[in-house]
């Protein structure tokens, strides 16, 4: 189906919005029918893992599995914009069902950027077709995000004539979402030519599937270990038919995935915030509604508001690159996980202070949300892997190009502060000319062997280049009169404070904590990046989030 256009005139791939508004509708609908708030709370509680209503939900009637498939295959053609937004709509009804969907996605991505026409048309189209679930098996007991230390191996199988015919694999899988029901796996495993997926049907000889894991949360979805003694694969199966590719297709799944793991985080976060938002509104204290008072809304909502916003803004941007096909997009994957998924347990985890008793009961679902939340900040990569991605190769790039990236969102910043200064774009334009030069300072002083120094530059990485994406949709909004543009501006405008406290406090962290400048190199460099104009960003702080409340508590 027809993409549409971006703001700037790029053609995208996926679904036109009256598509993508269809299959909104079909996942509104589910919660209705299919997905009550009592089944969901059903299944927490139970552990259930409703292999019935999944099925349902991939049959003729539903399908939809068909958003993520390719035309070409029965699918709908939907591109990272259309996966995600389902997606956040998905995880505002249970994080566990949507894990599920997503096992499902995530399954089915190594064929859709690896394999062969033939493999793509026999098991893309059995998916379309409502035949299979399908899991993605390579996370390992000893290896998870390092997908390069993977044990599994797969030992190639030839005929007489010395032709390979298949491979017997061997090994273990561990945490496999979706790996007790699955009937075929994308599985990676080390041939002697390197990482390779392979496709492995349920019923293969020497194919054990574990019992279902019991955790913390996200219950409704399925939790499997996976073993392999010598289990044989025919060659066919083979993804991409030439062994040895895994690890790069791997690559292009993360960077996709990723995105999507963000894009569940913000819908659990704002199903959370919403439950608090209508709570405050109804809940009298003192002769007042919570809705009325400063100690809860601009402590435990509106912080959380204004991230979340943050992270939708961002998480819309990249997938739109994602869709006008760029590429090497892997670093904003990591940066938009972090954020989203760091966010949304911070505000899960006030959403349910704000219900105080009310909230740490099964009823009222925040609890639940919460422990659902949780899970994101962990799998497909947790947040401390996500920093390490975020500030190795963001400090390689900065260097490599002598500066130029972090100074350009400067620049840009400037732009957009000159025509338009209520967006907080001269705090963010300082905060990315600030990061620079401690990018600098740290190469310059080789600090990067420090792990905790890095970890602060991606807090400042990912928190300036969230803003600069929320600055530039918020200007978009405005240029174009949206109804919603007074919101987003004051959202912006606030969270260009959070940016300024970011950077200088990281700032402050690094020069003092690492014990290499004396004061006067350290108040130099303060000067030098401009360490006191940060203050500027809380000029009517207090004022514009009075503003903020009134907006979404309809006061």
């Amino acid at each position: 189906m027809a993409g549409d256009e971006s703001s700037g005139g790029r053609l995208l791939y996926g679904l036109d919005p009256e598509s993508r508004q269809m299959v909104l509708d079909t996942v509104g609908q589910l919660k209705k029918r299919l997905l009550t708030k009592e089944k969901i709370l059903e299944f927490d509680r139970k552990e259930i893992f409703p292999e019935e209503t999944i099925r349902e939900m991939l049959g003729p009637e539903i399908g939809l599995q068909l958003l993520m498939l390719p035309e070409a295959y029965g699918g709908m053609g939907g591109g990272a914009r259309d996966s995600c937004a389902i997606t956040r709509e998905m995880a505002k009804i249970c994080l566990g069902i949507t894990t599920a969907f997503f096992a499902l996605q995530l399954g089915a991505d190594p064929i859709v950027v690896g394999g062969t026409e033939e493999q793509k048309q026999k098991w893309l189209s059995a998916i379309a077709e409502g035949n299979a679930l399908v899991a993605y098996a390579v996370t390992e007991p000893d290896a998870g995000s390092n997908v390069a230390a993977i044990k599994t191996k797969a030992e190639p199988v030839a005929n007489d004539a010395g032709e390979i015919i298949g491979y017997k694999i061997t090994g273990s899988k561990q945490f496999i979402s979706t790996g007790l029901y699955a009937d075929f796996i994308t599985i990676l495993a080390n041939t002697p030519e390197g990482a390779t997926f392979f496709v492995m049907e349920k019923d293969t000889e020497g194919y054990t599937r574990g019992k279902s894991e019991e955790k913390h949360g996200i219950r409704a979805s399925n939790t499997s270990p996976l073993t392999f003694s010598e289990a044989f694969v025919p060659v066919e199966n083979l993804i991409g038919g030439i062994p040895g590719l895994g690890l790069k297709q791997a690559t292009k799944v993360f960077g996709y995935t990723r995105v999507m793991v963000a894009a569940m985080a913000l819908g659990g976060g704002e199903a959370a915030l919403d439950i608090a938002i209508a709570y405050a509104k109804e809940r009298i204290q003192f002769k007042t509604p919570l809705s009325e008072k400063q100690g809860y809304t601009h402590k435990l909502i509106l912080p959380h508001v204004i991230r979340l916003s943050a992270a939708q803004a961002y998480i819309e941007e990249v997938t739109e690159r994602l869709d006008a096909g760029e590429k090497g997009l892997e670093v904003e994957g990591s940066i938009a996980k972090l954020f989203a998924t760091e966010s949304a347990n911070k505000a899960t985890d006030d959403a349910m202070q704000a219900l105080g008793g009310y909230g740490y009961i099964a009823e009222y679902e925040v609890e639940k949300i919460k422990r659902d939340v949780r899970i994101t900040t962990i799998y497909e990569g947790t947040s401390e892997i996500q920093q390490n991605i975020i500030s190795t190769f963001r400090w390689k790039r900065t260097r490599k190009s002598k500066g130029e990236f972090y100074q350009s969102i400067s620049a840009e910043m400037g732009t957009l502060d000159a025509e338009f200064g209520d967006l907080g774009c001269g705090i963010y334009g300082l905060a990315a000319r600030a990061l620079n030069q401690t990018v600098t300072l740290v190469n310059d002083h080789r600090l990067t062997r420090q792990q905790s120094i890095m970890f602060a530059l991606a807090d400042m990485m990912t928190h300036v280049e969230v803003g600069a994406g929320l600055a530039r949709r918020a200007f978009e909004c405005y240029r174009r009169g949206d109804s919603g543009a007074e919101k987003i501006i004051l959202i912006s405008r606030l969270f260009s404070n959070e940016v300024a406290q970011v950077v200088s406090q990281n700032i402050l962290k690094i020069v003092l904590g690492c014990g290499e400048f004396d004061h006067e190199m350290t108040a130099e460099f303060l000067a030098r990046v401009g360490y006191t104009e940060f203050t500027a960003s809380f000029q009517n702080i207090i004022k514009d989030t009075d503003q903020l409340a009134d907006i979404v508590f309809e006061r």
